[in-house]
């Protein structure tokens, strides 16, 4: 027999299995932080997708989040189609369920009007409307109340009293809902006797 000795072992890698550990934490943290930097920023679901909170301007053709929903079958309306000129939003409006009948300030006159508010705002301001007419119809009421005759009679006058119901609304929605969006009220009909 020859005295040979035992080949020596083959050296050991140190920390082979502290480096996989090390590399697998760090990836591990990337894709933690990864996420949550996709859920903050809004990029999948969580908090970053939270609704404006004040009403969006809305594009023509573009789909408003908040619409009524629309009838269906053969009482559905066809599909609105907006021309290419003019402003670049489109315009909703809500029509008050009935008319508006007061006295002028400092007369004997009576005053009855059919009224109409427009936004270019998304279907809150029209769902806030809706919700609020009540208040709205009073505040409405106060301001024609407190129009004179002779206002009601001249083309500015109307002019002004249209600016100041759509002041009045506005200030009613804003102090329920936190936001007006009402761009302007319309006279359907206008009567003074």
């Amino acid at each position: 027999m020859s005295n040979q000795t035992d080949p020596a072992p083959p050296p050991r890698k140190k920390g082979g299995f502290l480096k996989k550990a090390l590399v697998a934490l760090i990836l591990l943290g990337a894709g933690v932080g990864g996420t949550y930097a996709a859920f903050a920023s809004g990029m999948i679901g969580g908090p970053g997708k939270k609704e404006p909170a004040e009403p969006q301007l809305v594009l023509k053709g573009e789909k408003d989040p908040y619409a009524r929903a629309s009838k269906e079958g053969k009482d559905a309306a066809p599909e609105t189609v907006f021309g290419q000129g003019g402003n670049k939003y489109r315009t909703a409006y809500f029509n008050f369920s009935e008319d508006f009948t007061s006295n002028l300030r400092d007369g004997a006159s009576l005053i009855q009007l059919s009224l109409a508010a427009s936004t270019q705002r998304d279907g809150r301001v029209l769902m806030w409307l809706a919700e609020h007419e009540t208040a709205v119809r009073s505040r409405i009421l106060v301001e024609i109340a407190a129009t004179d005759e002779v206002d009601v009679t001249s083309p500015g006058g109307k002019e002004r009293l249209q600016k100041r119901l759509t002041k009045a609304v506005n200030e009613v929605l804003t102090a329920h809902e936190g936001f007006g969006g009402v761009d302007n009220i319309y006279f359907r009909s206008f009567i003074v006797q």
